[in-house]
């Protein structure tokens, strides 16, 4: 269970969260809230790739695997050298495989992200992600976007199947009840 105590936060002048306590049950929870209640804030702090002005976070399993609302793939890196990337040395040739698993097709392997779909583009950052620590905490933020329903249904089914710890922030009730686990809700405004 990821620990969430006292925990404030700003950027600049702009506070996000002061005081907050929370418990982030596992294996499976859902953030969610409205645009700009701090989602994507949290997701980061507990990652570890921003700091808290005061408050800890406790319980995080490590490594941590991110997938960013933004794909952030290496636009001159290949589909699968992108995936590969996070690979160690000895495990880069398992880098096709998780492009297989989440359905890209065999053609697009060799493509730079540019020459790629949104929709395609969105399937190797997860493949990325998912690949990467294999055991630690996946966090996803908004990890469905550009893709429809039933590609994201098969999806969801993929990312339990990994059997590690799961926080998915996410707009979507729909996503949430497929992907089970608790929903947290943070609201709108300063926290």
């Amino acid at each position: 269970m990821i620990q969430i105590a006292s925990l404030s936060f700003s950027y600049g002048k702009k506070e996000i969260f002061h005081g907050l306590t929370l418990e982030i049950p596992e294996p499976v929870a859902c953030l969610m809230g409205p645009s700009g209640s701090g989602k994507t804030t949290l997701l980061r702090l507990i990652a570890g790739l921003l700091k808290p002005g005061e408050g800890r976070i406790t319980g995080v399993s490590e490594p941590v695997s991110f997938l960013f609302q933004e794909d952030r793939l290496l636009p001159w890196f290949s589909a699968e050298e992108n995936v590969a990337a996070v690979l160690p040395k000895e495990k880069r040739g398992d880098a096709a495989s998780w492009l297989r698993r989440v359905e890209l097709p065999e053609e697009s392997f060799a493509s730079p992200p540019g020459k790629l779909s949104g929709g395609q583009q969105r399937r190797v950052a997860l493949a990325r992600a998912l690949a990467f620590g294999e055991k630690g905490l996946l966090i996803l933020d908004e990890p469905f976007k550009g893709l429809d329903a039933a590609l994201a249904e098969r999806m969801i089914d993929l990312i339990l199947k990994q059997e590690r710890p799961l926080l998915v922030s996410t707009h979507s009730t729909e996503e949430a009840r497929l992907l089970g686990g608790a929903v947290l809700t943070l609201p709108a405004g300063r926290v």
